[in-house]
């Protein structure tokens, strides 16, 4: 597949993800709910997490923003959603390496991979990322 057949695909999962975003709403009952925006993009999230010892039982994101960091949002609520809390961390960490240029396996971020080539765009760094940093402050408060 060439580059820009890639970048397409990469591009239509992405719209997929921020039309139709995967995990959007709250969650009842006890939940860890941390808000954060990136006031560069005007992105907001609050993200929604039922926590079940050290797995992610539930997880889910309110708010707004550009279509980078609500399909990043979407992707990671996918994808974290049954996983222990370390296999979460350690994609969180793999996705942060992807994202400041440095070259990762992205096989165990399946749809995220789409979002590789926002590394290109140093101001758009942060709306990718602020998904996973919530995630990365919720837990870590827990």
């Amino acid at each position: 597949m060439s580059m820009n057949n890639l970048d397409t695909l990469y591009r239509q999962v992405i719209m997929d993800h921020y039309k139709n975003p995967r995990n959007k709403g709250a969650i009842d009952g006890d939940t860890l709910t941390v808000d954060m925006n990136n006031p560069t993009c005007g992105d907001r999230i609050e993200l929604h997490l039922q926590l079940e010892g050290e797995i992610v039982k539930d997880v889910k994101f309110e708010g707004e923003g550009c279509s980078i960091s609500m399909s990043s949002a979407s992707m990671m609520t996918q994808a974290i959603k049954g996983k222990k809390l370390d296999d979460a961390l350690n994609m969180s960490k793999v996705f942060s390496n992807m994202m400041i240029g440095e070259d990762v396996d992205t096989e165990e971020l399946e749809d995220i991979a789409a979002l590789q080539g926002v590394s290109k765009f140093p101001a758009r760094i942060k709306c990718a990322t602020l998904a996973w940093k919530a995630m990365e402050k919720g837990v870590h408060e827990e």
